[in-house]
This record gives C-alpha cells, structure tokens and sequence, in this order.
C-alpha cells in the first residue's frame, strides 16, 4: 500500500527496521532541545503529514525501549491519527519516571503502525444476548 507523505523534517521518512516489524520509528522534528521533567507532558511534533485511505487509521504508539529504560510513553496510547486529518503528527509524550528527560532533535520518541479498521452501525435493542460471563467485568474471569 502506498501512503502519501509530506516530510518537513530533516529526517528520512520513517520506515520499517525488519521484514516482520509493525511500526516504524517516528523522530521528533525540533528547533531546541525539550525537557521533559517528571510527571510533564508535552506535544512533540514530527514534521511528518500524511494522507491515509478512509478505512485506514495511524496509530502512534510508545516505543518499548523508551517506556522501559527511561519511564518515556505516549499518553494517550494508541494515538489515533484518522484519515481525513492532514495536520502535522505530533506526539504526546509523558515523563513517568523520576528523572528529567532530554529530546533532541532526530529522538526516536515513538512509533506508527498503520491498521486497517471497520465502521459499524448500532443496532439498538432491549436486550443483549446471556453469556456464561455475563456482566463481569474488571477481574472477573480469573484472579491472575
């Protein structure tokens, strides 16, 4: 599949590391070193601008290493970007660790994984078909 791109970084476009990968690393696209210190957020942007076929959707996502080594993710993981949105990918980054936290230009800061996704429509009803689970929820279906 080929998805049109605008790059406005200085950075290659993303691509995928391995044959089996499902991401691809996406670079944070900065005039000046940002500091994250703990608990803080910030939106970091990509300089990259992408146009998705409708039934397709970006997700942005953390980068494991980032998340285990360094208390580094994305807040609102998976970040969605849909297909009719043509802004700039930006990336909301959280420190949850106890240390400050330096982005720099050209940082691998997440990743993007592009997923085909369906539409549905409700059916709405006044009963919902019985299950052996039933209103479970939150635990309920075993304690580990």
């Amino acid at each position: 599949m080929k998805i049109k791109i605008i790059n406005k970084s200085s950075h290659h476009l993303p691509h995928y590391e391995t044959i089996a990968s499902a991401g691809m690393d996406l670079r944070a696209n900065t005039t000046e070193t940002i500091i994250l210190k703990p608990l803080e957020r910030a939106i970091v942007g990509t300089g990259l601008f992408i146009e998705l076929p409708i039934g397709y959707e970006a997700q942005v996502r953390p980068r494991s290493g980032l998340a285990a080594k360094k208390g580094i993710t994305v807040l609102n993981a998976p970040g969605t970007v849909d297909a009719d949105y043509r802004g700039e990918i930006g990336v909301i980054l959280v420190n949850l660790s106890n240390k400050d936290f330096t982005i720099n230009n050209g940082e691998r800061i997440a990743q993007l994984v592009i997923a085909k996704h369906e539409r549905a429509d409700w059916d709405e009803v006044e009963a919902l078909t019985s299950t052996e689970r039933g209103e479970g929820g939150f635990g309920s279906t075993g304690t580990s």
